[in-house]
C-alpha cells in the first residue's frame, strides 16, 4: 500500500483543478500546469481536494498511485508558491550576469559562456556569484538548474565551481613532497 498515495492533495484558494480522463489540469494565480497520468490509477475531486486511486492491486497500479499523487502535488505547489534553486560560484574572476535572455558566465575559460534561458524558467543573478532559478515546472527547474551546473563543477581541491547553495563539495588534501 501506497502510504503518501492515500493522503488527499488540498486546494488552496485561488487553485482551481479539472479532469477529463486522465488528464489533470490545475490553474492558479502563477499559471497553468497539466498532467496526464497513465490507466493503472484514477483521478478524483471531492470539493477542494483531489484524490488518486489505484484501479487494480497490480504492482504497476501501486508504483503510479504514489507517483501520480506526487505529481499532482507538485502542480499545485508550482502554481501557487513555485519552485526556486539557487546556486552559487566559488573561484576567483568566476561571475554572471543576466542580460536579456541570456546567462552570461564567466568562468575561468577563455571566453564567456553564454546560456539561452528557457521560456517558462527566470533566471536572475542578484549577486556576481549567485544564480537564481524560478519557474512553476519543478522538472524543468531542476534541469536548467542542472545545466548551469555542468559548465563549471565544484572541483575538490580548492572547490572553485558552481555549486548549489546547499551543496557539500568533498575537499582532497593536495600532494605532498
Amino acid at each position: 500500500m501506497s502510504r503518501i498515495g492515500k493522503k488527499p492533495v488540498e486546494l488552496p484558494k485561488g487553485v482551481s483543478a479539472t479532469v477529463s480522463g486522465q488528464a489533470i489540469e490545475v490553474k492558479g494565480p502563477k499559471g497553468t500546469r497539466s498532467f496526464t497520468a497513465g490507466d493503472d490509477v484514477t483521478i478524483t475531486i471531492e470539493g477542494s481536494t483531489v484524490s488518486v486511486t489505484p484501479r487494480g492491486t497490480s504492482k504497476r497500479a501501486r508504483q503510479q498511485w504514489g507517483m501520480v499523487r506526487s505529481m499532482v502535488a507538485n502542480l499545485v505547489e508550482g502554481v501557487t508558491t513555485g519552485f526556486k534553486k539557487e546556486l552559487e560560484i566559488q573561484g576567483v574572476g568566476y561571475r554572471a550576469a543576466v542580460a536579456g535572455n541570456v546567462l552570461k558566465l564567466s568562468l575561468g575559460y577563455s571566453h564567456e559562456v553564454n546560456f539561452e534561458v528557457p521560456k517558462g524558467v527566470t533566471v536572475s543573478s542578484p549577486k556576481q556569484t549567485e544564480i537564481v532559478v524560478e519557474g512553476i515546472d519543478q522538472q524543468l527547474v531542476g534541469q536548467v538548474a542542472a545545466n548551469i551546473r555542468d559548465w563549471k563543477r565544484p572541483e575538490p581541491y580548492k572547490g572553485k565551481g558552481i555549486r548549489y547553495k546547499d551543496e557539500f563539495v568533498f575537499r582532497k588534501e593536495g600532494k605532498k613532497k
